[in-house]
């Protein structure tokens, strides 16, 4: 009996040594928003795990008995409970409470290693999605334009924003800052076809929330990116199901649903996830045009979670056509121009041209102009995440993406008389001496008065399908010293991305309204001759003007440390990178070059590709270096540092093949040096940072277009070199309880300090422009707001300024300071009875632009030598007033 007894007691006391006992949970924030990288740790002991991405944590102990487990972050405070580890699982699903340290998100993006916005020694940004969500954002230029140093013009519509970074002079469409989703950018090349990144993605509520990361160090990491990288984190499934539904409603009108829904695949004891969110919408606004913007963007997400790691899947799927509003001609004060029927003009887009075709050489063109801005495709992106050991880690992301894309301007005036005149004064210009005329709309006998005002416009269609190719892998290791810790990091990108970029122009001839009725007219020449000038509304098919095939490989390799010595943090990294790229240019010509009688006069000057290409290689290899620090003073004030050589390699597009090889000099990378030195503070009050910053750029290609013989071409090709010195500001004062003042503020000295422009007809070069200021970046913008959000009531009023800024880099035009105001406020409300249900409904309302209706938000950039005191003044309004009701659902 004793041995039995001393059997049992040592096989109890076996088990009991070697039995594990399994931990996991998850880790939010008190609004439910996952933490990552929290700590999660048995104290004195190496038993302990990190949170990832959606707050989830597991690990193991071969600790038994009562222990105690603590969970941290920066920012909060600190979490502890006692346990009873005997083997049996224990589930964590904690909720941290904001400490007196807390300075905004944990930073996600270009970096290896999760850590707070108060311990990384650069500027970055995050917006929570449930701000967004309150906004009823028109376009991403909404939702970034409260963050410091981006000027954002979004007149054009949803679509195609241009973002500007602070001191670069970028065009806008997201030059020198990609658009990326959970780190894969959504194209991999800039510009390769002049779509901007924001045509191939809508964001939608199935996000965590978006960062944008300023500075060198965004050079580093995946694709790289010498001014900063905008990402965007999806939300992915997680043990407890998650379900919501916003509907948006506004006037002119829009109705929009978007919806999330996520949680776990398979029983309990499953390790696998999903998340599918998208929408579904259609706008007749916010400027109404007679076609309206609809369409339907799906994503999802399946990850699977195991010891070591995790593999999620993502996907996309577009078919969206969002209208797109281009420039227009206002009056010497840039004021709206009245039409005929006595209202403002604030587009001239004619939902008449849907379903416009005209013959060609090549057979019929079926004109997309009713597709505004038309994306159909998608992409799927692979992640791989695996901890070959607690010092190493693994990760990896591959991705594929495909679009039928076409891009339909509408180009207003900018023809032989692209100003508003009369019927009368029209038919004199274009036949002086005519004998008479008749004039009818399309679909009408009637004939029009001769003291209606009439303008002709260009259209201009741009096929652009694209297809990127990308990857990336890296490993991190890291060592502990005596002195403090390492993070060091490896790794490659790889990228290919095919495009096309088509082009066809016509004119059209059209009354001077909103949605305008087109115009057919004829007349009898001067010599008696009847000539029929325009049918239905078209008077100039000019067919075919550019049949342009490009390719772009990149090869990058990247190498960093990530270290942390008691009170200071500091970044180091090199990156190197090639790129070779072929454009492959069609030759254009005019049907009658071929003199072929069974032409009709219909197809005579209709341009067509001939089907031979001209086309050419280049290539370049550059490198990146980036150092960071940040020295934590105190437990209030961390002040920090950073200084990069970074590169750009300019846009093929801007190269254009010829006999000898490519336009202009040799194709090599644009040179960026940026410095920053700065502080950052959170307190129990007061969070934010101040900085002053230098950002030099040297042999940046830049092509400006205008118009030959009614046709849209590239007219010269730039070589810039510029340098801004300035200081960015941001802060969030807690005033009252569930009550915050929020502002940014961003001052910019700049100028163009080298422009050697070359006139692409003549092929001359001129030096122009230089000690004059960047065109479309202004010297000051920034925002400020009082917040209020007690989890019931919300609040919001803000103002978004952009100071006066020039259209061109001659500055001869200034354009005139822009202040957008929001106002918002919604109400949730518990569903149900229980009082412990956590199902809710938000009902809220946003006004967009309340006050000004009349500013500019840019000239015209194809008219670069506009006069800024002439009769007419072509440029584009910004969005007008907008009212959106939205019902939110979270169940």
């Amino acid at each position: 009996m004793k041995q039995l007894s001393f059997t049992v007691l040592l096989i109890f006391s076996v088990t009991l040594m070697f039995s594990q006992t399994k931990i996991s949970g998850t880790i939010t924030d008190q609004s439910g928003i996952p933490i990552p990288g929290a700590n999660i740790f048995i104290p004195e002991s190496d038993s302990g795990t990190t949170s990832d991405f959606d707050g989830n944590f597991l690990f193991t102990t071969n600790l038994t008995g009562t222990q105690v487990i603590q969970i941290s972050y920066v920012g909060y405070e600190t979490y502890s409970e006692m346990v009873n580890l005997d083997g049996t699982p224990i589930k964590l699903n904690k909720s941290l409470k904001e400490g007196s340290n807390a300075l905004d998100e944990v930073v996600l993006t270009a970096s290896s290693t999760f850590r707070s916005q108060k311990e990384t020694p650069m500027s970055i940004s995050s917006i929570k999605q449930k701000e967004i969500t309150k906004l009823s954002a028109n376009s991403q230029a909404d939702i970034i334009r409260s963050i410091p140093g981006i000027t954002a013009e979004g007149g054009g519509g949803e679509t195609a924003s241009n973002i500007f970074v602070r001191g670069l002079p970028s065009g806008g469409q997201y030059v020198f800052n990609p658009l990326q989703y959970d780190g894969m950018p959504l194209m991999s090349t800039f510009g390769l076809n002049s779509s901007a990144h924001d045509v191939y993605a809508r964001p939608d509520i199935g996000f965590k929330g978006v960062e944008f990361v300023r500075g060198g160090a965004a050079v580093l990491y995946g694709a790289g990116s010498v001014a900063g990288i905008i990402n965007y984190t999806s939300k992915t499934g997680d043990s407890n199901a998650e379900n919501i539904i916003n509907v948006e409603w506004a006037d002119q009108g829009r109705i929009k649903t978007d919806f999330y829904t996520g949680g776990k695949l398979g029983g309990e004891d499953s390790n696998t996830y999903y998340a599918l969110t998208g929408f579904v919408r259609k706008d007749d606004g916010p400027i109404e045009t007679g076609m309206p913007s609809k369409g339907v963007q799906f994503r999802a997400n399946i990850k699977k979670k195991f010891e070591n790691g995790s593999f999620t899947v993502h996907g996309q799927f577009i078919n969206d056509r969002a209208q797109f509003f281009m420039p227009l001609p206002l009056d010497g004060d840039r004021k709206r121009i009245e039409g005929n029927d006595g209202e403002a003009v604030s587009q001239l887009l004619s939902g008449e041209l849907a379903n416009t075709s005209f013959l060609t050489p090549g057979g019929v063109y079926e004109s997309p102009i009713e597709d505004g801005v038309y994306t159909s495709g998608g992409y799927i992106m692979a992640d791989f995440n695996y901890n070959l050991s607690d010092d190493l880690k693994f990760k990896s992301k591959i991705k594929y993406a495909n679009y039928k894309h076409n891009f339909a301007l509408y180009v207003g005036g900018n023809g032989d008389n692209s100003n508003p005149i009369t019927l009368d004064e029209y038919v004199a210009n274009i036949a002086p001496g005519n004998l008479g005329f008749q004039a009818q709309y399309q679909g009408s006998a009637s004939e029009i008065n001769g003291n209606d005002l009439v303008i002709d416009n260009l259209h201009i269609d741009r096929l652009r399908p694209m297809t990127d190719y990308s990857g990336e892998a890296s490993l991190t290791k890291k060592l502990e010293t005596s002195s403090g810790t390492h993070n060091i990091t490896a790794g490659t990108y790889l990228a290919r991305t095919e495009a096309e970029d088509v082009n066809y122009q016509y004119r059209v001839l059209s009354e001077f309204n909103n949605n305008p009725k087109l115009v057919n007219l004829s007349y009898t020449a001067a010599d008696g001759s009847d000539v029929i000038f325009s049918q239905g509304g078209l008077y100039n098919r000019i067919g075919m003007t550019s049949n342009n095939y490009l390719s772009q490989n990149k090869t990058a390799f990247y190498l960093t440390d990530e270290m942390v010595f008691d009170k200071w943090r500091f970044d180091v990294g090199f990156r190197v990178e090639n790129t070779e790229g072929t454009f492959s240019k069609g030759n254009i010509v005019e049907s009658q070059v071929y003199n072929d009688p069974s032409l009709t006069a219909e197809l005579a000057n209709v341009n067509y590709a001939d089907g031979s290409f001209t086309r050419a290689n280049v290539s370049a290899t550059d490198w990146a270096l980036s150092l960071a620090g940040l020295y934590n003073l105190n437990e209030t004030v961390n002040l920090y540092a950073n200084f990069s050589k970074g590169f750009f390699f300019p846009q093929i597009r801007g190269f254009a093949p010829i006999a000898t090889g490519v336009t202009g000099s040799k194709y090599d990378s644009e040179k960026i040096i940026q410095f920053e030195v700065g502080t950052k503070v959170g307190t129990e009050k007061i969070k934010g940072s101040l900085a002053a910053y230098y950002v030099g750029l040297t042999d940046r290609i830049k092509i400006d277009q205008g118009f030959v013989s009614g046709t849209l071409v590239d007219l010269t090709r730039s070589e810039q070199s510029t340098r801004t010195v300035g200081l960015e500001a941001n802060f969030d004062y807690a005033f009252a309880k569930n009550l915050n003042l929020r502002g940014t503020a961003t001052y910019q000295d700049h100028e163009i300090t080298k422009n050697e422009i070359t006139n692409l007809t003549d092929n001359t070069t001129t030096t122009e422009n230089e000690g004059n200021e960047l065109s479309r970046q202004p010297n000051f913008l920034g925002s400020l707001g009082v917040y209020f959000d007690n989890n019931q009531f919300d609040a919001l009023f803000s103002f978004n300024h952009t100071g006066s800024k020039f259209a061109a880099d001659n500055n001869t035009v200034e354009l005139d300071a822009i202040t957008i105001a929001r106002l918002g406020a919604g109400y949730t409300f518990k569903m149900g009875e229980n009082v412990d249900n956590d199902d809710t409904v938000r009902i809220g309302f946003s006004i967009f632009n309340l006050f000004d209706d009349e500013g500019v938000t840019e000239g015209d950039p194809r008219n670069v030598n506009q006069a800024g005191d002439a009769e007419f003044f072509y440029g584009r309004p910004i969005l007008p007033r907008r009212f959106f009701l939205t019902a939110t659902f979270n169940f």
